[in-house]
């Protein structure tokens, strides 16, 4: 480990420490129920780089649009990514973009907190509990009312899927807004989505139509994943031939990471680019999607196609894809064929 990489190290765990009380005796000041309460400005906080955190905040920024259809909204967030996650949200206003490494950027990071503190909000969102950079933002931004994220047992016993990571900050504003005085909200959660245009599916559709060249309908895998969640090559072997011979009036393709490697050696064609909202098209012209749990598979998710998402890690009810017939299997219970045969299922849904 390098001595910036001990440094930040060393930050984050003193951050943590410094900001985990934030919000904790933070109530929401009495209010005036019989005034309407007006909101226009919002500020979303969830300073996280990765592409798949990005995208589990898009069900939580479609239901603030919903829930306030004129409103502006500003985005607290890291890196690059998020100008083209949410390139089609058209009440998007400001995407605030933290350094992903402050050190070495410590001008445009305090900035960026600058940049915070000059607006006036009528409402800020911290999207995820555990975030410190989320929390101090919470406390440090100029807003009306403030919600910190912090855990709800009782939300936690009314709803089974309170657990994942995009449902959770939904329940949860819901739950803040009917103690603003507005109407208890039931809906269904909606689901990741990136929004692609019709140019865009169109160009997905073409490209899909070049690799395949025939009329068969198309299956899409995605056979990478970080860490311990990229399943061995010998592992894959046997399900892609089983993907085979199961689905041989498909095609399958594969989309391949940007490390361009393949954990089935390229059997299969192969579509690769660095562009997000492409690779989200060629996936929308697919009829089902699997792969493992990565920011490809929520990509996935929100090109709203029907994803197989498989799982290794006991933190299936936190990150699976759901909607759109969408399902996660726990490759550490059954066997291929049991496997298979969830993936039947969905593909007979669509």
């Amino acid at each position: 480990m390098s001595v910036l990489e001990k440094v930040n190290k060393f930050r984050r765990i003193v951050t943590k420490i410094l900001t985990k009380n934030i919000g904790r005796s933070h109530s929401i000041k009495k209010i005036d129920l019989s005034k309407k309460i007006e909101i226009n400005r919002i500020l979303i906080s969830r300073p996280n780089h990765r592409l798949g955190n990005l995208l589990l905040i898009t069900p939580l920024v479609q239901e603030v649009i919903t829930t306030f259809p004129n409103s502006k909204i500003d985005l607290f967030v890291k890196g690059g990514l998020a100008p083209i996650v949410f390139k089609n949200y058209k009440n998007i206003n400001h995407i605030i973009e933290l350094p992903k490494k402050p050190f070495t950027n410590l001008v445009a990071y305090f900035k960026v907190w600058q940049k915070i503190k000059s607006q006036k909000y009528d409402i800020v969102i911290n999207v995820d509990k555990n975030s410190s950079s989320g929390r101090l933002s919470a406390q440090f931004a100029d807003a009306k009312y403030k919600f910190f994220g912090e855990l709800d047992l009782i939300l936690q016993q009314q709803h089974s899927d309170y657990e994942h990571i995009a449902k959770y900050p939904v329940y949860e504003f819901r739950n803040f807004l009917t103690q603003l005085g507005f109407d208890k909200n039931d809906n269904k959660i909606p689901s990741l989505d990136i929004k692609l245009d019709h140019s865009e599916l169109s160009h997905g559709q073409k490209i899909v139509q070049e690799i395949v060249k025939n009329d068969k309908k198309t299956i899409c895998i995605f056979t990478f994943a970080t860490s311990d969640k990229c399943y061995s090559e010998a592992w894959w072997e046997i399900f892609y031939s089983r993907l085979l011979s199961e689905y041989e009036n498909y095609n399958i393709i594969e989309i391949l990471p940007v490390e361009n490697v393949s954990q089935i050696n390229f059997k299969a064609p192969t579509f690769y680019s660095k562009d997000i909202r492409e690779i989200a098209a060629v996936i929308a012209a697919t009829k089902m999607f699997i792969g493992a749990d990565s920011g490809i598979m929520h990509l996935a998710s929100a090109a709203l196609t029907p994803t197989v998402g498989l799982f290794s890690r006991a933190n299936i009810n936190t990150y699976k894809p759901f909607n759109n017939d969408s399902i996660a299997i726990n490759t550490n219970d059954g066997n291929v064929n049991e496997w298979i045969k969830l993936t039947n299922k969905v593909l007979n849904h669509i």
